[in-house]
């Protein structure tokens, strides 16, 4: 199949997307800082800093650009490095190739999202996000809508899986969200974020429509009191304290993904359940099955 994917911020989501593109024939080419890792997946790597615009005469030509870049640290300035110019830059230089991309896909988040009460969001939904990389997403995701080049963002929920256990780790020390007021929360597991791109790259390459938005989340928004005694549950673990933390209601919707399983999208681990027991199992965790 002589096509090539080119995964700008080839981490972990890029990297399972990456293996799953090289098993249908693909050719994939990963571009991070220190890319050299990536050989072992048999990707060939390009290492680069993408806001070094003398380093991007060395992207190849590429069907599809996939922007997966992710800020190295929660500061304005890291999100408005790593996805307002960085993306531009990639968008500028790809604008002007003579091999255009047939398609580009942009990494994005729900944190474009304002609601705080427990509000139903969908890609239609207004945004009016009150923290700095909510806006800064918006202003990525316009540059994509603004550009010539087909373009598509995909904002995703909250994203866990093997090696991302930080809430397994709360829920070991005895810690749970408070029941009341609920907070909802929204997640889909990696390897479902891998599973939502290669979908979307598929219907691009054989020409079916996309929209310019989707909302990747799985199918079941749950308060996250509930996912956390589910997983004490399964631990065997009696909760002894609550987080405080999450009271921050900003975090509380519930994301309607209705419009991916409506194109054919089907979720590898529909609800946390399915999801977090393959976590727990990877992760070689003891776990009741009682529960």
């Amino acid at each position: 199949m002589n096509k090539t994917i080119l995964i700008l911020g080839c981490g972990d989501v890029g990297t399972a997307l990456g293996e799953r593109k090289l098993a249908q024939g693909y050719s994939v080419v990963g571009v991070r800082r220190h890319a050299a890792g990536l050989q072992s997946y048999g990707i060939d790597p390009l290492s680069m800093d993408i806001n070094d615009e003398s380093a991007l005469e060395a992207l190849p030509d590429a069907d599809i650009v996939v922007y997966a870049l992710s800020a190295d640290r929660f500061e304005e300035s890291a999100y408005q490095a790593a996805y307002v110019d960085g993306l531009d830059r990639a968008l500028n230089h790809y604008e002007g190739r003579e091999h255009a991309p047939q398609h580009v896909f942009f990494v994005s988040s729900t944190s474009v999202y304002g609601q705080q009460d427990g509000e139903t969001v969908d890609e239609d939904s207004e945004l009016d996000p009150k923290s700095f990389s909510g806006r800064l997403l918006i202003e990525a995701e316009q540059r994509l809508a603004a550009s010539p080049l087909p373009g598509t963002a995909v904002r995703f929920s909250g994203i866990y899986g093997p090696g991302r256990e930080r809430l397994i780790g709360q829920v070991q020390e005895g810690r749970i969200a408070p029941k009341s007021p609920p907070m909802y929360s929204n997640r889909i597991h990696r390897d479902d974020c891998a599973g939502v791109l290669d979908f979307l790259i598929e219907r691009a390459m054989n020409g079916e429509p996309l929209d310019p938005v989707y909302l990747g989340s799985d199918t079941e928004s749950t308060p996250l009191h509930d996912v956390m005694m589910w997983l004490a549950g399964r631990l065997k673990v009696e909760p002894t304290s609550t987080i405080q933390s999450p009271l921050r209601r900003r975090a509380s919707k519930r994301c309607d993904s209705r419009r991916l399983v409506e194109a054919g999208y089907e979720f590898q681990y529909p609800t946390f359940r399915e999801g977090y027991a393959q976590v727990l199992k990877a992760a070689g965790i003891k776990v009741s099955e009682q529960a």
